[in-house]
């Protein structure tokens, strides 16, 4: 907790005297990370690893009912989902990442790229090694970190009340212990359920504007009790309860 405050903290420090000087500021002013530092301002245009880093950052803000691809590649989309992260940490919303943008990401990660509110122990109950499921541990183990992400940012947007996750990653093992369908985006890695407050509903409503594909709720078969969020290739999203 203390060197969550710290970082926190000097993020916030950095952002302030880069405001008051009205410095240009390039990527290189930005502090360095335990878990990824990006040494470049990106905008549309740009390619690379570092892009694909921050897509995976801002996974969580394509707007409603899209999703966006972590290729790399710095378009359009990429820029919008920049913009709206921008706009939701009240920075300057160009779509452009640069010292600012970066060091607000900074604050909301651990040193193992996680965002600062989940860990991957929550998302996997199952087995510490991320095998047995229908990808690649090392797959599974990535899906499950871009589902945090996106995770982060339905927090944010749901007043940053905590959101309680029941269920991961599941080997098939698990998942036919827990009498899941033999489909289940929880095979990936990538299917997270949540419970408690706030509500099912609130859940799933808001989880339409935050890069998940498959929502389930109240109202839907088995899901009364809990909100099931996944990616898939195509959209399902059900929760009639809720109006959904």
């Amino acid at each position: 907790m203390f060197r969550r405050a710290v970082r926190i903290l000097l993020a916030f420090v950095m952002i302030g005297t880069a405001a008051l000087v009205g410095t240009v500021a390039t990527a290189g002013t930005a502090q360095a990370d335990g878990c990824y530092t990006w040494n470049r301002t990106l905008s549309q245009g740009a390619s690379g690893e570092d892009v694909r880093q921050l897509q995976i950052r801002v996974s969580g803000y394509p707007g409603y009912g899209a999703v966006l691809a972590i290729d790399g590649q710095y378009g359009p989309a990429t820029a919008a989902a920049v913009r709206r992260f921008q706009q939701a940490y009240g920075l300057g919303a160009d779509g452009v990442a640069g010292p600012q943008t970066f060091n607000r990401i900074y604050a909301l990660q651990d040193n193992d790229c996680t965002p600062i509110h989940f860990t991957y122990g929550e998302l996997n109950r199952c087995n510490s090694t991320w095998s047995g499921g229908a990808v690649s541990a090392s797959q599974a183990r990535a899906n499950a970190l871009v589902g945090m992400w996106k995770l982060e940012a339905l927090r944010h947007a749901l007043n940053d009340r905590p959101l309680v996750v029941s269920s991961g990653f599941r080997s098939y093992a698990c998942n036919s212990a827990a009498g899941g369908s033999s489909t289940s985006r929880h095979l990936y890695g990538d299917g997270i359920d949540l419970v408690g407050n706030p509500t099912l509903c609130q859940i799933v409503l808001q989880a339409r504007y935050h890069g998940f594909n498959e929502i389930l709720g109240p109202g839907y078969q088995g899901h009364n009790d809990h909100a099931h969020l996944a990616h898939r290739s195509n959209r399902f999203w059900s929760a009639p309860s809720c109006g959904m």
